[in-house]
């Protein structure tokens, strides 16, 4: 009997590893409940991904893509002399305010970089993605507060569970761009 053709098969398996991270936390996350979630045989999340680092650093790698994405679309559309606080601001809301339980995710493989080398690269990766995009509209040392401003406003509002204040966000936005 030969192989089935799934050519959505890994992606599956990255899309089933960030639900078991969601559910059950970094701790939960093994081949086999991978395997269990994307309703694959345990041989095919280890053929995909040899290690769990592989299968952290896919699934960290496809979350910064969405939000490096939606920044590079807000970022493109703003025009000279625009609202470029109140831009960041609502996209952060926005990005903040849809699943919470994905952002959650997200900052949990994010801090994972800490202990995970393979993993600390990919993060860099996003930062420094961030920062080239805002950098193309204003100056290299206001771009990298920026993207640390972003971490700190997600950071805060994860952690202290108190809701995202989009003009608060817009202000101290405005501060960090004008110096």
């Amino acid at each position: 009997m030969g192989r089935r053709y799934d050519p959505e098969r890994r992606q599956r398996i990255i899309d089933a590893a960030m639900r078991v991270v969601r559910e059950k936390g970094l701790d939960g996350l093994s081949h086999r409940s991978v395997a269990a979630e994307a309703d694959v045989p345990l041989g095919s999340t280890t053929y995909h991904f040899v290690t769990l680092d592989e299968l952290m650093v896919a699934a960290l790698r496809q979350a910064n893509d969405r939000f490096g994405d939606l920044l590079a679309a807000e970022v493109e559309s703003w025009e000279p002399g625009g609202d470029v606080a109140g831009s960041l601001a609502r996209l952060l809301g926005e990005w903040l305010q849809g699943d919470s339980g994905r952002v959650e995710l997200e900052y949990e493989l994010y801090f994972a970089a800490v202990r995970r080398p393979a993993l600390k690269v990919v993060a860099a990766e996003w930062a420094e993605r961030a920062r080239e995009l805002l950098a193309s509209r204003m100056d290299g040392v206001t771009a990298r507060g920026v993207v640390a401003l972003i971490d700190g406003i997600c950071l805060q509002v994860l952690l202290t569970g108190e809701g995202y204040d989009e003009g608060a966000a817009r202000e101290v936005f405005g501060r960090v761009i004008r110096g």
